[in-house]
This record gives C-alpha cells, structure tokens and sequence, in this order.
C-alpha cells in the first residue's frame, strides 16, 4: 500500500489536473484489498424511496448527524448509539410489510458453510442482506452486513438469530440512507476531499470508521510520546495510533467496537496519502465590502501564515490578546503553530487589500466537540469582521454535521457575545470566575431559521 500511495502522490505533485481522479483510485485499491463486497439484486439495483427506514415517517429528524457506525458517514459529537434511536419504518418496496434498515457486525469461523448458515438464518426471518463486507481476522472472520429487516423485528431478536446461527460478538445499530453508499466509494469521496484540504483528514477519518474519538497529538505533548509508536502505526482492540504527517500521533478510539486490521490498513493509507501531498489548501475565497467603503477579503488560512498572525498579534494591544488567549500576553505567539495547522481544525483570515491579516477566526476539532475562536485586531474591530468570520466558521462545521459549537471568552467580552447571538441560533451560557462559555445548537431546524452565510465558498475549489 505504501508503494501505491507514493506513486500517486508522486503524480500527484508532478502532473496538473489529475490529482483527484488518481487519488480516488489509489482509495479504491486500498478499500478494496482487504474485503469484497457483495450487493443483492433482489431490490434492483436503484436505492430505495427517501425514506429508508431509520426514523418513522411522522417524526422528524433529530440532530444534525447521520446514523453512524463501523465505516459509516457521522456526525461529530453525537455519541449516542442508533439502536437507541426510534423504531424506524420503511416501505419494503411495494410489499405492504413496514421494514427497517439496520448495520450489523458479527464473527463467525472461518470454515466452510459458517456464513452460509447465518445467511439461511437470517432469510428465514425475511431479513434481506443488502450489503456484505468481510474483515478476515487470525481466528475466525468478522462480517458487516447491511440489512433490511421486517419492522417489527427488534435489534434484540436481530442478535438472537445470529447468535443461534453461530455468530458471536455481534454488534447492531439502525442505519439510514448514507450506509446506501457502497465502502469503495464512500472512500473515493473521502480520499478526493483530503486531497484538496489537509484539513478533511480528521472528518475523513470520522467518516471512515464510525463514531470514535480522534485526538491529535503534537510530538512533544502526550503521555505517549510520537517515538513510541512505529512507523506503521499500532492496533490495540478499540484503539489505533498513526504517526501524524507533522511527526505527532494521530490517536482514534472507538470504545464501543473493536477496529479490525482492515479498518486500521484503510486509515493508514489515508494518513500516508495525506503526508505524501503536504500542505494544501482550498483557493476559495470572498471578498466582502465593509459599511465604511473597504474591501476585506476571507480566505483560509495555515501555518504558512505563522509571520504574518505574528505581526497581527503585535499591532492588537494586552487587552485584546488577554481577551482572546485567556493568559499571559508573551505567550500569544506560541499557541499560533497550533491554532493554524489544518491538523487542529481550520482557520480563515481576513486581510486587507494589502496582503495584511487584520482577524483570524479558528474553528478547532476538540475530540468530540467543535471549539470557534476569534481575533480582530483592534483598529477594525466593530466592523462586522468578527461577525463575517463566525458565522463562515460556523457554517462550515455546520456542513460537517456538528451538533454544536461552543466558544470561551470571558464575561466581558461583549464583542464575541454579539457575535455570537447575531448568528440566530440557540445559546446556552455557563460562567464560572468569570469565564464565558457559549454554545450554539446546530441541529437542522436551529440552522434553517439562522443567519448563515449561504452558498460561501471559503474553504471550496
């Protein structure tokens, strides 16, 4: 897989206009190696009606994510199990009977006839076998499934079958219309994305193995220091670290699910292609017309601009630094190499028509919680800029399915508390010594009545 990736990448950096489409198949080799898949006929081969039968027809969708499990698309901070979830209803295509999608994992021996038998088990409870995935372990075989199930069929009923057909260790949670999507090309979507944003490669990771917890760690901090770990990564159950591209640990952990070796090859082939194509960022960005004449532009931003946030930092008096770092003035520039490494989150810069940076704004992955931050230097502050950058931050986490965003300032912050209600969203407050911590809502029906930018391209080709 390493000689793959390094040939890509080399392409990659050496032949315009290819990028995407080489690197997409250098994800379907590496989703592909390991597992087969196989999809029925019985249903045809489109996807069934929009409503697949993770949520009854008359109740809304609650939350911003999607049903997520082992390799399923999901939403950041929502740690709460599908199964749990409301009994989901689908039509079974034309048949009168309701039925549910649900995603399966479960360990059978590797003889021959084992699969066979929970298959037949699985039929006679007319349950329908849409997708399978095998995960070959040194004893015995893991299988995904992605099944159709009669409604009533409960998920405690579902792992009775299989246990009684020989499976074991099963794990069970609803799916919905995104688990539709076949593994090769979920991969293909995400190793596209990381291609053109280094910063997709924790979102790409999420999205890859389910719900989990990923930290990133930098080499000296930690209570595992990046020179424990091998080049290659290591696999312990529910826990797999990666050497960060930057020398740190990428560390992921799924406490409710064991990763198989599968799973831990795919996300060492996305670290290793990310490492390969070096830093890189989207070229989107707007330019926005302040009430007073001038024009600002909004564009991404990494620690390529380390200098120039600096000198910012240098022209923003003690009170606006003390107000934003919440510490010790001298310290300011050393939190600056984490705050702009895509690997921590993004950031977008104002500058003037100058080329100088006047206000940054960072929207940080904090394992599973979503942090946004701002800085104006003082000369334009009161313009609106705050405002333009939290709400293009917001926007952005809102499209990887955040369920919130907080933000800690202090009390007397007043500017960042406008800034924050002028988004239309659900707040709560918590102080505590006179530190402010505001969370916004980001569920759908918050972000249908807010004020966010629609259609910006910051962050976009």
């Amino acid at each position: 897989m390493s000689d793959v990736t390094h040939a890509v990448a080399h392409l990659a950096e050496h032949v315009p206009g290819v990028p995407v489409m080489l690197l997409a198949s250098m994800a379907a080799l590496a989703a592909t190696a390991g597992f087969r898949t196989r999809w029925t006929r019985r249903h045809g081969h489109a996807p069934p009606t929009d409503d697949t039968g993770s949520r009854p027809p008359s109740a809304p969708a609650a939350g911003s994510g999607a049903g997520a499990g082992a390799g399923a698309g999901a939403g950041i901070g929502n740690d709460t199990a599908a199964t749990t979830a409301s009994d989901g209803r689908a039509d079974d295509g034309g048949e009168g009977v309701d039925s549910a999608l649900w995603r399966m994992r479960t360990t059978v021996r590797d003889t021959p006839g084992s699969l066979a038998a929970l298959c037949a088990a699985l039929a006679e409870r007319r349950v329908d076998i849409l997708s399978l995935q095998t995960h070959p372990l040194a004893e015995g075989t893991v299988d995904e499934f992605l099944l159709r199930a009669p409604g009533e069929l409960t998920a405690t009923e579902l792992v009775e079958v299989v246990s009684a057909a020989g499976g074991a260790d099963t794990w069970t949670e609803r799916a919905d219309a995104h688990d539709l999507v076949d593994a090769p090309t979920r991969v293909l979507a995400l190793a596209a994305r990381t291609a053109q944003d280094a910063a997709e490669l924790p979102l790409a990771l999420r999205q890859l193995l389910g719900r989990c917890t990923i930290r990133s760690l930098p080499a000296a901090a930690g209570g595992r220091p990046g020179g424990e770990v091998p080049p290659e990564g290591s696999l312990e159950d529910t826990v797999l670290r990666l050497r960060a591209p930057e020398g740190g640990v990428i560390t992921v952990e799924r406490p409710y699910l064991p990763f198989t070796p599968a799973e831990f090859a795919r996300a060492r082939a996305l670290v290793e292609l990310d490492a390969r194509l070096g830093p890189r960022l989207p070229r989107g960005r707007d330019v926005l017309t302040l009430a007073e004449g001038s024009d600002i532009t909004v564009r991404r931003a990494d620690t390529r601009d380390v200098p120039a946030a600096k000198a910012m930092h240098e022209r923003c008096s003690a009170r606006t630094l003390g107000m934003r770092y919440h510490g010790p003035v001298g310290d300011a520039d050393r939190y600056l190499n984490h705050l702009l490494s895509p690997r921590f989150g993004r950031t977008l810069a104002a500058q003037t028509a100058s080329g100088r940076i006047v206000g940054l704004g960072h929207l940080l992955w904090d394992g599973d919680e979503t942090e946004v931050a701002l800085l104006v230097e003082d000369a334009w502050q009161h313009r609106g800029i705050g405002g333009e950058l939290l709400g293009r931050l917001v926007a952005m986490a809102a499209e990887t399915d955040c369920a919130s965003v907080y933000a800690v300032t202090q009390a007397s912050n007043t500017g960042m508390v406008a800034a924050m209600r002028g988004l239309g969203l659900p707040l709560d407050y918590q102080i505590e010594e006179g530190t402010l911590v505001i969370t916004a809502r980001l569920d759908s029906a918050s972000r249908a009545a807010a004020r966010l930018p629609q259609g910006q391209r910051i962050g976009r080709d």
